[in-house]
């Protein structure tokens, strides 16, 4: 099962050289991000840098866009995204942007037009919130961080 949606993306000046976001294969959940880097940016480890991507977007009322690390950065170079996932909200109409960090033992560079994240539109539900007494009870009740002992 497949649904499209039609969202208004704008190049940014100085970035017709760079591809849009695109899936990279059929059944993929994300598209890969661009770097809007004009000079290469050095990212030493443990330092973190905001890349940008060149576009901003117009999402529809309804749906956000989460920008998360892709796999084979992190696990070859220990590259992610700070904010994993980042928020791209509804009514943003900036550059989209990604935050950087470098996990990995040695420094990592990061060139124009190379994929550095996944973007991933989803829809979104508004929460009204139903103030109560008490909640209902389950057989976790409270239990968390580790109640399982695994």
């Amino acid at each position: 099962m497949s649904t499209t949606v039609s969202v208004a993306i704008l190049r940014l000046p100085g970035n017709d050289d760079l591809p849009l976001p695109a899936y990279q294969s059929l059944h993929a959940a994300a598209m890969d991000l661009p770097a809007a880097v004009v000079d290469p940016v050095v990212l030493d480890p443990g330092r973190r840098a905001l890349v940008p991507c060149g576009f901003a977007i117009a999402l529809p009322d309804g749906l956000e866009a989460q920008v998360r690390p892709r796999s084979g950065l992190a696990i070859r170079h220990g590259i992610t995204v700070v904010n994993a996932p980042g928020t791209i909200d509804a009514d943003y109409r900036g550059e989209v942007m990604v935050a950087l960090i470098n996990h990995g033992d040695a420094a990592f560079t990061v060139t124009r037009g190379m994929r550095v994240a996944q973007l991933l539109v989803a829809p979104v539900l508004r929460v009204e919130w139903q103030e109560t007494s008490e909640l209902t009870t389950t057989d976790r009740g409270a239990g968390g961080f580790g109640h399982t002992g695994h």
